[in-house]
């Protein structure tokens, strides 16, 4: 898969790109990444970038010369020819699993660093999805793309030692995670459950899915209500004072 990435600071994802999985991704040829400087796509003499606002008011908005330049010069001019464009900004829908997973199948996929006051809103017409990372403002678009690129990344098959592991981490079910252990046996009177040492796969299995519902039930019980129970999970959480909510679960 290839990312291509727009960006007025391209310098930012110098060594995050560049190690561990991802630079293993890279180096197996399981993904590509492009960062493209917006500054090298204008035709003045500082590489301007951005402008005041029409209307007045703070701050500064990216123009949008150079993000249409940039956009038709490396991802093609015909835009059913182009591969989706995803803008990072606090205005859009907030990223999760099931978009990452979604994200992943697609051969390429270009993203749109915001920063600023915002883009102009002419460039709305090239974008096809518009991406948070979460309810809150940051500096610039850079992170969220960073964190984009590494979700994703992990559901491309190659890009994680493990194939299963990606469906079966935090909020990969609905659920949090349950509890990890290995050497040694006994740290500081803190032993490994006796359970994962049974060698019952079944019985495991049972005990890591309970503890991946007291985890979800004591942090995030909101989850509870969008994830398919069976009535096993569902006596579980009532031992531990759940109480079903009205609306049913998916």
């Amino acid at each position: 898969m290839r990312f291509d990435v727009f960006t007025l600071f391209p310098g930012m994802f110098v060594g995050v790109f560049d190690d561990s999985i991802l630079q293993r991704a890279r180096d197996a040829g399981l993904i590509e990444i492009h960062t493209h400087n917006l500054r090298d796509f204008t035709y003045d003499k500082h590489h301007v970038c951005d402008d005041t606002p029409y209307g007045g008011g703070g701050g500064m908005v990216m123009k949008p010369e150079p993000i249409f330049e940039a956009i038709e010069k490396v991802l093609g001019d015909d835009p059913a020819q182009r591969p989706p464009l995803v803008l990072t900004t606090p205005q859009g829908r907030v990223f999760d699993t099931d978009m990452a997973r979604e994200f992943a199948q697609q051969p390429r996929l270009a993203i749109l660093c915001g920063h600023y006051e915002g883009i102009d809103e002419r460039v709305r017409t090239l974008v096809t999805a518009e991406v948070s990372i979460g309810d809150y403002v940051l500096t610039g678009g850079e992170i969220p793309a960073m964190v984009l690129v590494d979700a994703i990344a992990r559901f491309i098959p190659g890009v994680v030692g493990d194939p299963g592991a990606p469906h079966q981490d935090s909020h990969a079910t609905g659920l949090l995670e349950h509890p990890h252990y290995t050497r040694p046996l006994e740290f500081r009177a803190m032993r490994v459950p006796d359970i994962l040492l049974s060698g019952h796969h079944a019985n495991i299995e049972r005990w890591r899915r309970n503890e991946s519902l007291r985890r979800t039930l004591k942090r995030r019980p909101d989850l509870l209500r969008q994830v398919a129970l069976s009535e096993a999970d569902k006596n579980f959480l009532r031992e531990l004072g759940w109480v079903e909510s009205p609306i049913s679960n998916v």
